[in-house]
């Protein structure tokens, strides 16, 4: 009897161990199955990390953004118009300008005024974009018939501000100054000397005092003027920088004393065209 028994017991032995046995084996298959599984994924991670790594040191060598850079013609930048509902002043909508902008060359601004003629140099390399918008609004009689609508006279600080298209008629009204087009765009050739930011006989844009504001508005200065160097820089007086002088010397009317400072110019002027050409 004990024969039997015991071989009963070696063969449920064996039969345990067989089943152990293809136990331990089907682990090592599904092991092995899922290393090669998590190799192959981490070779497709390492190889889209490799895709990626080249595509973006590939990028550098191309622009941000390389279709728009291929729409922009050589010798001309891309400008960005920002629309401006007016923000509580007045807006005179005329459209905006073209999307691209010469950078090359210069323009003659001119200004016939009640007083005589006042014209200034633009370098389209240094302000390209300002220099487009003036040529569109010039191209629209934009401030024609307009008056330049505050003065400053003070120590350091000597400017004649204009460009608000609706600063027209006779006497003064509070609205003027508030005035512009239905687009924005950013600054440009801000200036570098700390000494002489705004010097005289500059001319220069004038805005909120936040970037990318800057509208139609401008100012003429006529001595040496310190201003933080956050107004475009668009160009030179040539000729009539005299009469600006004077204008400044009659002094102002105190009208935005309490507020931006200056008032209205006492010896009045009125910008009857303004017109950009080609030097």
């Amino acid at each position: 009897m004990s024969s039997i028994k015991d071989r009963q017991r070696a063969a449920a032995r064996a039969r345990l161990e067989k089943e152990m046995a293809e136990r331990s084996a089907a682990a090592r298959k599904r092991r092995q199955k899922q290393a090669i599984i998590g190799s192959a994924i981490a070779v497709v991670l390492i190889a889209g990390a490799a895709v990626w790594i080249v595509t973006a040191l590939g990028d550098d060598d191309k622009p941000a953004d390389s279709t728009a850079a291929s729409s922009v013609p050589a010798g001309q930048v891309a400008c960005t118009w920002t629309p401006d509902p007016g923000g509580g002043g007045k807006v005179k909508d005329v459209g905006t300008p073209p999307a691209t902008a010469a950078n090359t060359g210069s323009d003659v601004l001119t200004m016939n005024t009640n007083l005589g003629v006042i014209k200034a140099s633009v370098d389209k390399t240094k302000v390209p974009c300002t220099a487009a918008s003036f040529e569109f609004l010039a191209s629209k009689k934009f401030w024609d018939n307009s008056k330049c609508h505050r003065l400053v006279n003070e120590a350091t600080f000597k400017v004649l501000q204009c460009g608000d298209p609706f600063a027209t008629g006779k006497g003064w009204r509070e609205t003027d100054g508030q005035g512009g087009p239905s687009y924005t765009m950013s600054e440009e050739n801000l200036p570098t000397d700390t000494q002489k930011p705004y010097p005289a006989g500059s001319i220069a844009m004038a805005n909120t005092g936040q970037p990318g504001s800057t509208g139609s508005q401008f100012f003429i200065v006529s001595e040496d003027t310190q201003l933080p160097a956050n107004y475009t820089l668009l160009g030179t007086i040539t000729e009539g920088l005299d009469l600006v002088k004077d204008v400044v010397k009659a002094g102002d009317d105190g009208a935005f004393a309490q507020q931006a400072g200056g008032g209205h110019p006492k010896k009045e002027v009125t910008i009857k065209q303004l017109t950009m050409a080609a030097a």
